[in-house]
């Protein structure tokens, strides 16, 4: 199974790292400099594909604000904090939200899709969008494709002490779950 899944990887790398972009972004990215780093990828094109996924999936995310206002505003009733906060940092700052909003665990989707239900220009999201997503998929590709054989290291590891380092991880995932939990009840 594992040897089919890197066949894949191999033979769709591409695109799979543009829908991955499209979607959610970092983990793709990181596979993509692994790639790089063991020679399946070209830095140049995968940078292209992860920059124009991330472009693309952000300018999705906008035109659904755009032209969805009042059915994205019910339907993300249960996010209504996100989406003013996200307002309000737009009036703030400007485009510099737009550029960093990828980096924003959490808003990431809700910025583009607010953004996408005021007046802003469409022109100008794109813009900045494009220059911020090519910028996100150079430093994360980058920076995977230089620590490339450290991280081939620690999936190496996991894969080999699956056993322990799984409840180990589920462990911590519950425990931090819970402190978040506890953290926002009060």
């Amino acid at each position: 199974m594992e040897q089919l899944l890197i066949e894949w990887l191999k033979e769709y790398g591409y695109i799979i790292l543009f829908i991955w972009s499209v979607m959610e972004g970092e983990t793709g990215l990181v596979m993509a400099g692994v790639m790089v780093h063991t020679g399946d990828m070209t830095m140049f094109n995968a940078i292209a594909v992860a920059g124009l996924g991330g472009f693309t999936g952000d300018q999705i995310y906008f035109y659904i604000g755009r032209f969805n206002r009042e059915y994205i505003q019910k339907l993300l009733r249960t996010q209504r904090r996100k989406f003013a906060l996200a307002t309000l940092l737009l009036r703030k700052y400007g485009w510099f939200v737009i550029f960093i909003q990828r980096y924003l665990y959490g808003l990431r989707t809700i910025i583009p899709m607010a953004i996408g239900t005021t007046r802003y220009s469409a022109k100008f999201f794109a813009v900045i969008n494009f220059i911020s997503a090519i910028i996100w998929a150079s430093i994360t590709i980058v920076l995977a494709y230089i620590f490339g054989e450290e991280i081939l290291q620690i999936l190496h590891f996991v894969k080999e002490h699956i056993l322990y380092v799984l409840p180990l991880g589920i462990v911590m995932v519950l425990s931090i779950g819970y402190f978040f939990h506890v953290k926002t009840k009060k």
